[in-house]
């Protein structure tokens, strides 16, 4: 699994370089057409690692509770994220998945409750889970991209 987490960490670095330029008011944005924003998609990639990871092994998530429920599933941007915020969530994004390693070589992931999830994909390890989470970050990298390139074609208009 070391090298899924390696591939994980090197999506979160190359997503968090697409956002490095752009302004609180650009990840808050909510282009027409979509539901949430860019910084949504970044907070959820983090509430979805912690609770496939953590909650779904009867362990205590290494974020804060509040990052876990404004951005779980069936959850949409509520209000804007203030700059101080999203800081936050930028390095969390690191951060916790420094810590899974760290979690998964002391084997801290012994039990695991599965499930399947709305992709039909049947989660009963936390090797899967952390499989998962490829797909996941992949798919919601695409998110991204696609709100990003929104923003961009709205501000040339």
């Amino acid at each position: 699994m070391k090298k899924e987490i390696e591939r994980l960490k090197k999506t979160r670095i190359f997503l968090l370089g697409l956002l490095k330029d752009l302004s609180p008011a650009q990840l808050n944005e909510i282009p027409a057409g979509y539901n949430n924003n860019i910084i949504w998609n970044l907070g959820h990639l983090i509430a979805s690692q912690q609770g496939l990871c953590y909650l779904r092994s009867g362990l205590t998530p290494v974020v804060d509770e509040k990052i876990i429920q404004l951005y779980k599933s069936q959850t949409k941007p509520e209000a804007p994220v203030s700059e101080e915020e999203i800081t936050r969530i930028r390095q969390v994004a690191l951060t916790a998945l420094d810590q899974l390693e760290e979690d998964y070589q002391k084997n801290k992931f012994s039990s695991y409750e599965s499930f399947t999830t709305r992709y039909d994909v049947t989660i009963k390890s936390i090797d899967d889970a952390i499989e998962f989470l490829l797909f996941h970050e992949g798919l919601h990298l695409g998110y991204i991209m696609a709100l990003k390139r929104s923003l961009t074609n709205q501000s040339n208009k």
